[in-house]
């Protein structure tokens, strides 16, 4: 019997009655591509992408070794060859990958002894469907198959490896497999998630503890995040999931939140992971463009349209062709310019100003907002269809406040930038600085956090930022105790004691610098000590 010669109707065997079904001679499960999908980003989130592939990949070794055992006893094969070739037909038979022949290498390529090209790989479609496009190939389990089935086949251990994927942008999946003394240390790097796990060492890992502060509670970990997003709250990791998720679905999302959120990060994050990453991503504030000229900046206008008009010129709606077109602050816009850019959305038409015939345009829209359009619409400042024709998808992002998660990641993440467009040694924050940073209320958002930091970078004299680096108002603000559930919140006297009391020690005891940090007199400090019963010393 050769592989070309297996068939569906022949392998499945479906009982008259309920009860389990066969498939090449094993009982097997039908289990929905999605939930598997389901599973892969829970296992990442939970213990991180280097064991989840771990697993992945060792569930694949056992299947394919299994598969290889099962066809060996059942199916009277014409050679050895053909058994081995089987287990890409059985894969394409089941719906799990179709397997095409390697095509001819490149001189200056490896040459394996085994190879296939996989098309409509599961693993690769349900990647970047739950988690976005990866940086590395994510076909772990169809790998540890590859290499299960050979290595059970042939008698002698071969380990698989992806050097192409779908999951990370490549047209095609490519696999190639040799055995260990062919591979020598190239295989090195892909060993380690052949190996036994030990299961009971695993553990949900932690945010970083705030320098200087107290240790956060147990978090749950979080997957590789695209480049250029910082995320650990739990509102922010589902809006960035959510910004990927609706990548893939040509629509229209309405991004809400308050000014210097982060929603253009957002915006962009879902233009680099739609299938129109590689089309212009254009932007526009409509509320920074006056009403008379916003409609010539995204429909463009003809030659004598208006004084000034001296040639034709095409709209931003033109010239994202085949891209994105961000609409910043669409609730700034007019009752009027609403009723056109509701047209140019529902018909994907435009019509330049002083022009008769309109145009075909193929851009996908996205808006961002820091008004509550609902109100808005009740208070008939926004047209309700227009409202409801931007918000077919809509991701809102919380206020910095409500995701203290993010302060430190995202200061430390300004901070490498900063530190590195400057050139200045900086590598991090201090404790008091630290705590400082977290407590602030941030009514700016993620912008003033980015200005902070570069106010401190600028201002550092040695190798960490430090609490009198710090723009004043952050320095100088006691912040808000965090509330745990089921603790006690500190007195306002004994933060204010703690407060102080930390940039005393800060200052090593100099009363002088103590008190101009806290942007307080020298006297009224003194009355403060005596007050928390602190014994007057000499400082200079």
């Amino acid at each position: 019997m050769r592989p070309e010669d297996l068939h569906l109707k022949d392998l499945l065997e479906v009982p008259k009655s309920l009860g389990p079904l066969g498939f090449a001679g094993q009982r097997v499960l039908l289990v929905d591509a999605l939930a598997q999908g389901l599973l892969r980003r829970e296992l990442i989130g939970s213990v991180g992408e280097r064991t989840a592939r771990c697993i992945l990949t060792r569930f694949g070794y056992a299947h394919g070794w299994r598969t290889a055992e099962g066809l060996e006893r059942t199916f009277p094969w014409d050679s050895p060859g053909d058994w081995r070739r089987a287990g890409g037909q059985i894969h394409g038979l089941q719906g799990i990958v179709v397997v095409d022949p390697l095509p001819p290498r490149k001189r200056g390529e490896r040459k394996p002894e085994f190879g296939a090209t996989w098309r409509h790989s599961y693993e690769a479609e349900q990647h970047r469907l739950h988690l976005g496009p990866s940086k590395e190939p994510v076909c772990w389990s169809l790998c540890g198959f590859a290499s299960g089935y050979l290595s059970r086949a042939l008698g002698r251990q071969i380990i698989a490896v992806e050097e192409a994927c779908a999951g990370r942008g490549d047209a095609a999946c490519r696999m190639i497999a040799d055995s260990l003394d062919r591979w020598g240390d190239a295989v090195e790097p892909h060993l380690a998630y052949y190996e036994k796990i030990d299961m009971g060492g695993l553990r949900t890992l932690q945010a970083p503890p705030l320098e200087g502060g107290p240790e956060p509670a147990a978090a749950p970990a979080v997957p590789d995040l695209p480049p250029g997003v910082v995320a650990r709250s739990e509102g922010m990791l589902r809006a960035v999931e959510t910004a990927i998720r609706v990548a893939a679905v040509d629509t229209t999302v309405l991004v809400s939140g308050e000014s210097g959120v982060g929603k253009e990060t957002l915006v962009r994050l879902v233009h680099r992971s739609s299938p129109r990453r590689d089309g212009p991503f254009v932007a526009v504030n409509c509320g920074a463009v006056a009403e008379t000229l916003l409609e010539s900046e995204l429909f463009g206008h003809a030659k004598g349209a208006f004084t000034g008009a001296e040639r034709d010129r095409a709209g931003l709606f033109e010239e994202a062709r085949g891209g994105t077109l961000f609409l910043d602050e669409i609730g700034e816009t007019s009752p009027s310019m609403q009723v056109k850019l509701l047209r140019a959305l529902q018909e994907r038409e435009v019509r330049r100003v002083g022009e008769s015939r309109t145009r075909r345009v193929d851009v996908r829209v996205v808006a961002a907002t820091n008004r509550d359009l609902r109100k808005e619409v009740k208070a008939r400042r926004f047209r309700e269809d227009l409202y409801y024709r931007l918000r077919v998808f809509e991701i809102g992002i919380p206020p910095l406040r409500d995701r203290r998660e993010d302060i430190l990641p995202l200061a430390r993440e300004f901070l490498s930038q900063v530190a590195g467009r400057l050139q200045r040694g900086i590598l991090g924050f201090t404790p008091m600085a630290a705590d400082a940073l977290v407590r602030y209320e941030w009514p700016g958002n993620v912008r003033e956090l980015a200005n902070a930091v570069e106010h401190a970078v600028v201002l550092c004299q040695g190798s960490r930022a430090d609490l009198p680096d710090l723009p004043g108002e952050i320095r100088s603000g006691l912040g808000v105790p965090v509330a745990v559930e089921g603790s006690e919140v500190a007195s306002l006297e004994a933060v204010e004691r703690k407060y102080v009391l930390d940039v005393l020690a800060m200052n090593r005891g100099h009363r002088e610098r103590t008190a101009k940090h806290l942007g307080i007199g020298v006297a009224t400090l003194y009355r403060m000590l005596r007050r928390f019963g602190v014994p007057a010393k000499d400082g200079g």
